[in-house]
């Protein structure tokens, strides 16, 4: 075979692994005209090479921010430097529909790319080459995996049955809000609210009832909420309440709301009509505590007058 048959055959294996290889390559020029546009760019954008010739290729991919590949390109051009992009920074360059089965949750290609320059023989910069990796895959698992995560750390301070937080959860809030008291003159309130004759719902009717009665309350305290309020599930049918900067006067007008939300309250069951009452006691935080146990135990002792006076009311507990 003759040297020059040696090196059509070279140039016939370079095209031919050009068009096949599973990545992109496209050649710009500095104008940004489309010069070079192989197989993959051919099959995920269904336009063919000659489609996309000297075409502009802010024209042709709208999708793509030209101010922000401009500057990722001026450095390459300039300073005849690579440049990166990561998809976590930005998803994609080109905006191709995912085909792949195992990552079918995926609505679009996730791409990395490397941009570096292509000089002519005096070695200045006259072309620009991108080459576009599908990483799809990687990133549908990272992010899988980052939402897996979020979800299991929500559930570790989410109460199952209520949606509230749960007891560990709403009493670390309570600290920290014991800690900033105890430095800042200001006024919060705590609530606690238990759901009178409980066990009477469990006996007559059973435990699946009972579980219906303790979510209907917990959305009828989800509803009184304000935005910076901090309510968890603090025992079985027992519910707690952070009124961050609330004086004990304005909390006992939210607590009687509450009150009358679930008085009026008609929960059904196995085509029953269940109706039950909130006691509820209050304590506003005290400089003379020493720890958040005390402004736990001081407003229990409101909800427990609550209850020695015949229920379904609100106590204000204050200090002797």
């Amino acid at each position: 075979m003759s040297q020059a048959q040696v090196d059509v055959s070279e140039v016939h294996w370079l095209m031919d692994m050009f068009q096949t290889v599973d990545v992109g390559l496209v050649v710009l020029n500095c104008d940004y005209r489309i010069q070079v546009w192989n197989g993959f760019m051919e099959n995920h954008s269904g336009l063919t090479p000659r489609q996309v010739r000297d075409r502009y290729l802010f024209d042709l991919f709208s999708e793509i921010d030209e101010d922000w590949l401009r500057r990722k390109c001026d450095p390459v051009i300039l300073l005849k430097n690579r440049a990166f992009t990561i998809w976590e920074q930005r998803p994609y360059i080109f905006k191709f529909r995912n085909y792949r089965p195992i990552t079918g949750s995926a609505e679009y290609m996730y791409q990395n790319s490397t941009i570096f320059p292509l000089s002519d023989a005096r070695g200045k910069v006259t072309h620009l080459c991108f080459i576009i990796y599908d990483v799809t895959d990687v990133a549908v698992s990272r992010i899988e995996l980052e939402s897996m995560n979020g979800r299991l750390k929500q559930l570790t301070k989410t109460d199952f049955l209520t949606q509230l937080f749960n007891r560990g959860h709403w009493e670390e809030n309570l600290m920290r809000e014991f800690k900033r008291l105890k430095r800042y003159p200001h006024k919060s309130t705590l609530l606690m609210c238990d759901i009178d004759h409980f066990k009477r719902i469990n006996d007559t009717y059973g435990h699946a009832a009972g579980d219906v009665v303790i979510q209907s309350i917990a959305d009828a305290v989800r509803k009184n909420l304000r935005t910076t309020d901090i309510a968890g599930r603090y025992g079985g049918e027992e519910y707690a309440i952070l009124l961050v900067d609330t004086p004990i006067e304005q909390a006992a007008i939210l607590a009687e709301r509450l009150r009358q939300s679930v008085e009026s309250l008609t929960i059904n069951y196995n085509d029953k009509a269940l109706k039950v009452t909130l006691s509820l006691g209050l304590a506003e935080f005290n400089a003379d505590m020493s720890e958040h146990r005390q402004w736990i135990e001081a407003s229990d002792k409101g909800l427990y007058m609550s209850k020695a006076n015949g229920r379904n009311q609100v106590t204000s507990y204050q200090p002797e």
